[in-house]
């Protein structure tokens, strides 16, 4: 037997299959149909770091997808207003939202946690309970029940406590004052005798103008300065206890989702995750450099929380947590997952992230 002809033969064999099969690929994605979906969101149009970061998102799908998959994206008020992203998607006509959960906690207030909530996770904690402590499987139980699937698709990190017209220098000031927060945010300064509003962010500017509300909190420094809310507010306060990483999502159709293939489905968690990382990256690249101009070229004057303030926030935090663990028994396991969460990943914080940026910031004397 020519040993040689056989080992030809079997290469030449081996390389006709290749082809075959290179060749039936090929074949089945040119009449592969091409496909479109409808996305809308809660955010202006090319507004930076939120509408850009959904845009940013719309179109990494189409990349990856090498453009078999084609999202048409949708600015709030182009196809629905903001808050009705929710049952536009739910319903099926269309079939992806970009927007932050806690905006359906009308719904259930578990959505909260899947956005930010009072005394919660930061940004790296919260990636963590998402994706390795049950945080994901919990969505995905809530968002399935109104028919939805979800991920997440951005983050805004630590976010300011908001813009006053006037000095807070107690828990008393807080009552009566008309404020723009939502979430369970919101709640908390409702328990502390305040009126807190929800608005989209593209009202929020011609309310604290006009009067009709008394402070907002919005972002950080580099969204708030574009919206100029310095120009009715000049008390810019930190930190926010309401939203310490703040994390935005995408939310499917369910029965769109489950339709799709798993290589379909990989394209939208791969963009998804990448946008997540990379909006928390330009928050961070920018806020700081934002901040610099709001005090030195608008006048804004920076004060932090007292400590009488939080421990304020921290009790009515408390009593709006031992509402919603009543609301229902997902509420209370949403809950009691998300607590055992910041227990562990806050108790690692406190001696690797936290200790040495303080530690670096007391050196370097930044």
């Amino acid at each position: 037997m020519d040993r040689r002809k056989v080992l030809k033969g079997a290469v030449a064999g081996a390389a006709a299959a290749t082809a075959a099969a290179a060749a039936s690929t090929s074949m089945a994605a040119s009449h592969e149909k091409k496909m479109k979906i409808n996305m809308v969101s809660t955010w202006p149009r090319d507004f930076p770091g939120l509408g850009t970061g959904a845009q940013r998102f719309a179109k990494r799908v189409g990349e990856i997808s090498g453009g078999m998959m084609e999202i048409k994206y949708y600015a709030s008020g182009e196809r629905v207003k903001a808050f009705d992203s929710f049952d536009e998607v739910a319903s099926g006509n269309s079939q992806i939202y970009h927007g932050a959960e806690y905006y359906w906690k009308g719904k259930h207030p578990g959505y909260a946690y899947f956005t930010s909530v009072p005394f919660g996770l930061t940004v790296t904690e919260m990636n963590a309970w998402i994706r390795f402590g049950g945080g994901q499987e919990l969505w995905d139980e809530l968002a399935g029940s109104y028919g939805l699937k979800s991920l997440m698709c951005g983050n805004t990190g630590v976010q300011m406590g908001g813009w006053f017209r006037k000095e807070m220098n107690s828990a008393d000031d807080f009552k009566g004052l008309k404020m723009r927060i939502p979430g369970l945010g919101g709640d908390v300064l409702s328990k502390m005798g305040a009126s807190p509003v929800s608005l989209p962010g593209g009202q929020i500017y011609e309310n604290l103008t006009s009067g009709s509300i008394d402070a907002t909190e919005w972002v950080g420094p580099w969204n708030d300065k574009i919206m100029k809310f310095y120009e009715a507010a000049k008390y810019y306060y930190y930190p926010g206890m309401h939203e310490p990483g703040a994390m935005l999502a995408v939310g499917m159709n369910k029965k769109w989702w489950d339709s799709l293939t798993p290589s379909q489905q990989a394209v939208i968690e791969a963009a998804a995750a990448e946008e997540n990382d990379t909006m928390m990256s330009e928050y961070n690249a920018k806020n700081g450099e934002a901040l610099a101009s709001l005090i030195k070229e608008h006048g804004v004057k920076l004060r932090a929380f007292s400590d009488d303030i939080y421990d304020s926030f921290g009790e009515a935090a408390e009593s709006v947590y031992d509402d919603v663990k009543k609301h229902s028994p997902l509420a209370k396991k949403i809950h009691e997952s998300f607590e055992a969460a910041r227990a562990n990943t806050g108790s690692w914080a406190k001696i690797s992230d936290q200790a040495y940026v303080q530690q670096r910031n007391r050196v370097l004397d930044l």
